[in-house]
């Protein structure tokens, strides 16, 4: 996938596309839903296929106190982009210059004129412009204008009459409901981030941990333990996840992601790592002492152990 991080990094002979645009927060089932569609009108005629997205959620820039946390990070939002198959990302920064375009002016420097889309796909509810003054309507008249038909993709509605949303992920990671959150998303809940040095408790325990920094990217579940993976470069490894503060122990920080490897000791230290989360075992218990929670740290490894086996 051929990534661009500005309207000026795409070359002029670009093109011609057919284009999806959206914020892509998680590239859940209902974003991979509009790029499958897209892929297969760009191979039927002959178009590089392109998601249009930006850096940050608009409110983290517009009203950064409504913002709500991003699912994943800008590195793992590319990534995931890539996995579908997408030719190229135009990841645009959603910066003050960016809010105030008007609709046209959108569709003209990005779509005509950048991209030369002739196929523009989105959802029913899409709006872009300054205040999001427009709506699929006014794509749909400006696209016979500039030369490009405007498809209108149905959302993905799994159960309930619910749709596929980032929301509702949220609402799911913030249960600790990572495996529902993994059937909505398409693949596994993860955060990645640089593995740091820790108070070593764990080790002294008998379970060291690979302590993730809290500048990682991804949205953090619920406090409690996990069965799951830790990924470094093309090698992952089952492993049994603590999330929260620990509360058995003093000082600690809020929110701390640890990950004890199963039956594997090795040297993490300064790498970048992707936990990634399967099924939530319990959530987080303070101890009476330090016997009672190498007991139950015991009897978690050996669940994680039969869940991942």
């Amino acid at each position: 996938m051929i990534t661009f991080s500005s309207l000026s990094d795409v070359p002029g002979s670009f093109g011609p596309s057919a284009v999806t645009i959206g914020k892509f927060d998680g590239v859940h089932a209902g974003h991979r839903a509009v790029i499958t569609r897209l892929r297969e009108a760009a191979t039927a005629e002959q178009l590089q296929s392109v998601v249009v997205t930006f850096d940050r959620h608009p409110l983290a820039f517009l009203a950064p106190e409504k913002a709500p946390p991003a699912l994943v990070g800008r590195d793992q939002k590319l990534d995931l982009l890539a996995s579908t198959g997408v030719d190229a990302t135009l990841i645009l920064p959603f910066d003050r210059e960016l809010a105030l375009q008007s609709a046209e002016d959108f569709v003209t420097g990005i779509l005509v004129e950048a991209l030369a889309a002739r196929r523009v796909l989105v959802g029913s509810d899409f709006r872009f412009g300054h205040r999001g003054a427009g709506d699929v309507a006014l794509l749909t008249e400006l696209g016979r204008s500039h030369g490009f038909t405007v498809e209108v993709i149905d959302d993905v509605m799994p159960k309930d009459g619910r749709r596929v949303s980032s929301t509702w992920i949220r609402e799911l990671l913030a249960e600790g409901r990572v495996a529902d959150a993994a059937s909505l998303l398409q693949h596994a809940p993860c955060v990645r981030g640089m593995v740091v040095h820790g108070a070593k408790r764990g080790r002294e325990l008998g379970y060291p941990t690979a302590n993730l920094s809290p500048a990682s990217e991804g949205l953090i579940p619920a406090d409690g333990v996990y069965a799951g993976w830790l990924q470094v470069g093309n090698v992952r490894y089952p492993a049994a996840i603590s999330v929260g503060n620990n509360p058995t122990f003093d000082g600690v920080a809020q929110k701390q992601v640890e990950a004890y490897v199963l039956d594997e000791d090795i040297d993490l230290y300064d790498q970048i790592v992707d936990v990634q989360f399967v099924e939530r075992i319990r959530g987080m218990v303070a101890f009476t002492g330090i016997e009672p929670l190498i007991v139950q740290m015991g009897d978690d490894v050996e669940r994680v152990r039969q869940l991942l086996s």
